[in-house]
């Protein structure tokens, strides 16, 4: 479906408008918060160190965050913007860039206050990522009262582009202005958050299926989609020094050189870590209760000790769901009936390298640190898989 164009002007309406007022950092500025900082980046200026210690200019933003909880004192204004853009249909957003101007150093005991508004949406604009706006917000910070510094932040909220040419032939409106439906068509209030889709298939008998978050393909990660299509996981291996790689990335880490090519990985592996996810729950990542019942030990009860409750897994897959082998064909989506725990874990493969998977095949709770896992393929949609990990026979903790 095509995405709306809105006016101008009635996005430029929402220029000014607060996003937050009066707002107050959690925490003094301190020098824990500033050694974190600067062991994290590898800083080892001796002017963050000591009795006349600053804060690097670059945590002027650290000093603003909510964290898990949030700030109070949020209006709606920025909410409301984002949701009549996914409205029409612009229901991807990216950061794209950010600049920070710096007034005065910041010390520890400084009490930081700060107000943030809209500053400007842009005209339609049509980049490589598909049509879209860019949201400029701006936050202006006080240290004890005092203008300490200013923090601009730009995002772009989009229609992605379709690239595939031939599901481009299939859809030529799909080419021009991305390939997911809009939000209107996704979640109308008027109809209690269901979409028309839904209501369509429940009309028809059929049960109406989460749309899973799709991966950002690039110029430097799309030879290993293409892998993922062919069912083989490849691995960059840098041409100068021979170091594996993973995830992909443009050079070397290591010695910096930039040409490279690949290893097609063995497909075994062990769990090097792993965390359960409760919640949130998550539509697309739901459990079919055919699978469930056949992989299932018992009820889904939240085993809190294990859990983080907050952990995200934005390419999370079904722990349950039909897989194939790499030379076998994957069996087309079920539609997920109901909501359970799965598994996300941090594979080591053979090769050295570690990737971020599902665990599937076990219980949830079954997963442990060092199971011996294989590589499966999971069809998600009709035209694209995900890799994730099999529990190997008797490797059950």
């Amino acid at each position: 479906m095509s995405p709306v164009q809105l006016g101008h002007e009635q996005l430029k309406a929402y220029e000014g408008r607060s996003t937050s007022a009066a707002g107050v950092g959690k925490d003094l500025v301190n020098e824990p918060m500033i050694r974190h900082w600067c062991e994290a980046v590898g800083d080892t200026n001796p002017a963050y160190r000591g009795p006349d210690a600053i804060a690097p200019p670059t945590m002027l933003q650290a000093w603003t965050m909510g964290g898990l909880s949030g700030h109070a004192d949020r209006s709606g204004a920025y909410d409301e913007l984002s949701g009549l853009l996914d409205d029409a249909g612009y229901t991807s957003i990216v950061a794209t860039d950010c600049e920070q101007e710096y007034l005065r150093p910041l010390r520890p005991g400084d009490r930081i206050t700060f107000d943030a508004v809209i500053e400007s949406v842009s005209e339609r604009k049509t980049t490589k990522l598909g049509t879209g706006h860019f949201i400029t917000t701006r936050m202006d910070i006080r240290a004890n009262g005092e203008p300490a510094g200013t923090h601009r932040f730009r995002v772009l909220k989009y229609a992605p582009a379709v690239r595939d040419p031939e599901r481009a032939g299939r859809n030529p409106e799909a080419a021009k202005v991305g390939e997911r439906p809009s939000k209107a068509d996704e979640r109308s209030p008027k109809t209690g958050g269901r979409s028309q889709a839904s209501r369509r298939a429940e009309g028809s008998g059929q049960a109406a299926r989460a749309r899973r978050p799709r991966p950002v393909v690039n110029r430097d990660n799309a030879g290993f989609w293409e892998g993922v299509a062919g069912h083989r996981l490849l691995i960059q291996r840098c041409t100068g020094c021979r170091t594996l790689r993973f995830p992909w990335l443009p050079g070397c880490n290591a010695c910096g050189a930039p040409d490279w090519d690949t290893v097609e990985a063995s497909g075994a592996g062990t769990v090097f870590s792993y965390v359960v996810m409760h919640h949130p729950p998550f539509p697309a990542f739901t459990v079919p209760e055919s699978d469930a019942d056949a992989d299932a030990a018992g009820p889904h009860v939240p085993d809190t000790r294990t859990a983080d409750p907050h952990a995200t897994a934005p390419q999370a897959v079904d722990p349950h769901a039909s897989v194939a082998g790499p030379d076998t064909e994957a069996p087309a989506p079920r539609t997920p009936t109901g909501s359970s725990p799965y598994a996300v874990g941090l594979i080591e493969l053979a090769e050295g390298v570690r990737i971020v998977s599902n665990v599937i095949g076990v219980p949830y709770d079954k997963v442990r640190i060092g199971m011996p896992v294989r590589l499966a393929f999971l069809r998600v949609e009709e035209e694209w898989e995900l890799p994730v990990f099999r529990a190997a026979e008797g490797g059950e903790g």
